[in-house]
């Protein structure tokens, strides 16, 4: 591993806890004093399938909180959706089953060293990560303001919780069955004006992603967006998770997802080469 990982461990760790969550599942998982290295943006990589299964390859999961508990000690949080394979056996494991986990992995978000006002935005489950990240920076002493969005009510990420974690949250629904009706990036060119935000903090889908580094490219405000792409060794071996991202010389080279993100500077991110072969 690199030294972005050289903090990981592989674990044989206890899941604490598994509860629906509408669509979603929060998996809590014990992994001791390994949580004191977990930061918001970090992710795991679970072992699934079982010790007969075919699944060879480990799935990434983004880490949403972390915790120290009385009775657990150190504790991640997972919100899961049982789309493929891998998460839909992940998400019928009970309490108490032991699983295979490397964490933590990848770059974490950046905190602001001084208060500063923040914007966090989230696109449907991939919004959970920013829950954990709203306690650091409230912490710190920001204001923080929220926005969710998804294209409708029932993929909106336990919106309760968003509205506890922070000074204020607008949510967004496409079809208009949850909040105000529209894209969760339509009000973003205002909010930035009216609360003088000095860094923006997005997770969710790369469209969505793209789709606000436009709006804060012209601006002075900072972009830290947890990119959404395919990892399957998450630990930097396959290549399969490139991006095509600029250095400070505006040199273009394809770096990986999952050493030298999933946090990165939107702004150096080349949207719209994404998917090609540079």
């Amino acid at each position: 591993m690199t030294l972005i990982n050289k903090n990981a461990a592989q674990l044989n760790a206890m899941i604490v806890s598994n509860k629906r969550v509408g669509q979603y599942h929060q998996i809590i998982i014990n992994v001791g004093d390994n949580a004191e290295k977990c930061k918001p943006g970090n992710f795991v990589a679970i072992k699934v399938g079982g010790e007969t299964s075919r699944m060879v390859l480990r799935r990434a999961f983004a880490i949403s909180r972390v915790t120290k508990n009385v009775a657990f000690g150190g504790t991640i949080e997972l919100i899961v959706a049982p789309h493929g394979q891998g998460s839909k056996w992940l998400c019928l494991q009970e309490e108490g089953a032991i699983i295979d986990v490397v964490t933590p992995l990848g770059t974490a978000f950046g905190i602001p060293t001084e208060p500063v006002q923040v914007l966090l935005v989230g696109g449907g489950y991939g919004s959970a990560p920013l829950f954990g990240l709203a306690e650091v920076l409230n912490a710190r002493g920001c204001r923080v303001d929220m926005l969710l969005g998804a294209s409708t009510a029932n993929k909106i990420y336990a919106p309760m919780e968003g509205k506890r974690s922070v000074n204020s949250l607008r949510i967004y629904t496409e079809d208009g069955s949850m909040g105000q009706k529209g894209r969760v990036t339509d009000p973003i060119p205002e909010l930035l004006s009216d609360l003088d935000i000095a860094v923006v903090y997005s997770c969710g889908p790369m469209a969505m992603l793209a789709a606000i580094n436009s709006i804060t490219m012209q601006s002075e405000v900072v972009h830290q967006c947890a990119v959404e792409e395919s990892m399957a060794c998450g630990i930097g071996i396959c290549m399969t998770c490139v991006l095509p991202v600029a250095n400070s010389q505006g040199e273009v080279s394809m770096l990986r997802s999952c050493i030298d993100g999933p946090v990165m500077d939107g702004a150096l991110v080349q949207w719209d080469k994404v998917g090609h072969v540079l």
